[in-house]
């Protein structure tokens, strides 16, 4: 990539980082190109989706994510170690607003730019949960796929004001029901 170019691709990330932390992963690319100062042609020259962008803005912190969780299941009890990382990915989510329904949506749809962040991501809970149910600490009938709708369903009710109230105590009723002990 031309210095330039390279440039402009920081740079928009950079503008694009604080754009969605005040509007949510539905803010206008147009609005991130005008605050760039460059033109829409120029952010869909590297950017030619939404979830191109959002997979370039999200790769680096999905990538700590999972990381997250290899050192959780290296260093925790099972049953803490995906009970800590089941909340650091929602506060993700809560952190991201909106990204959640980016998430469910790649999640099933191979083409999708966030598509092998999703599945990895989805991969590193299924295997703190594995780890959890192999030594009979989550109940055996659950999934990586449905752990990932879980999370997916508590982030959402987490973005509702009317219900981040409660989303804490929501959190340990659904975590008591994923573990046995």
């Amino acid at each position: 990539m031309r210095a330039d170019a390279k440039k402009n691709y920081e740079h928009l990330l950079t503008i694009a980082r604080e754009v969605f932390s005040e509007q949510g992963a539905d803010a206008s690319l147009r609005d991130i190109a005008r605050r760039a100062k460059v033109g829409l042609g120029t952010l869909y020259r590297h950017f030619p989706t939404r979830e191109a962008f959002l997979e370039a803005l999200l790769r680096s912190s999905f990538e700590a994510l999972a990381e997250r969780a290899k050192s959780l299941e290296a260093s925790s009890a099972s049953d803490k170690a995906l009970v800590a990382w089941l909340k650091e990915v929602i506060a993700f989510t809560h952190d991201h607003r909106g990204i959640i329904a980016a998430m469910v949506g790649a999640i099933e749809e191979p083409d999708s730019a966030l598509h092998a962040s999703c599945v990895a991501l989805r991969s590193a809970g299924a295997s703190l949960l594995a780890r959890a149910q192999k030594e009979g600490k989550a109940r055996a009938d659950l999934d990586g796929a449905e752990l990932f709708d879980i999370i997916a369903a508590l982030s959402w009710l987490r973005e509702q004001s009317s219900h981040a109230s409660r989303a804490d105590r929501i959190f340990k009723v659904i975590a008591s029901a994923i573990l046995t002990n």
